[in-house]
């Protein structure tokens, strides 16, 4: 079994998201939803999605949610999820980084895919040299 993973997010951006994740590993994971919410959603109507994609993601092993702004609508519902649901956790701030570490390690025990999507998005910002990769490689 795995952690589960669902993206709740701003529309279009979880979906936007998967897909790359797809074409990048040229498969869907099995395991990961994007549920994208619209500005004029109702919140209990979307959280009773998230709650089913919830239940249907996680097979024991957990559920990580991902999501874009910490205390916009999108995360306020995972959050709600997270405490209506157990064996959740919720991070803040998606990007596609952590997003690949999620489902990279996602046949780990949960705390450690969490640590990895963490580590994820903050290896993945940093400021490119003007130089090029040759220098970020270490002179590669």
């Amino acid at each position: 079994m795995t952690v589960g993973l669902l993206l709740i997010t701003h529309q279009p951006l979880g979906g936007d998201l998967l897909r790359v994740a797809t074409a990048i590993f040229g498969t869907r994971p099995a395991r990961a939803e994007a549920l994208e919410v619209e500005n004029d959603a109702p919140g209990e109507q979307v959280l009773a999605q998230a709650q089913g994609l919830a239940q249907r993601l996680d097979e024991g092993d957990g559920l990580l949610v991902l999501t874009d702004i910490y205390g916009a609508t999108p995360a306020n519902l995972a959050l709600a999820l997270r405490d209506r649901h157990p064996r959740t956790r919720v991070v803040a701030g998606v990007n596609l980084p952590m997003l690949l570490r999620a489902l990279t390690y996602a046949g780990l025990d949960l705390d450690t895919v969490v640590e990895k999507a963490l580590a994820g998005g903050r290896d993945g910002v940093c400021l490119c040299p003007r130089d090029g990769l040759k220098d970020a490689a270490g002179g590669a």
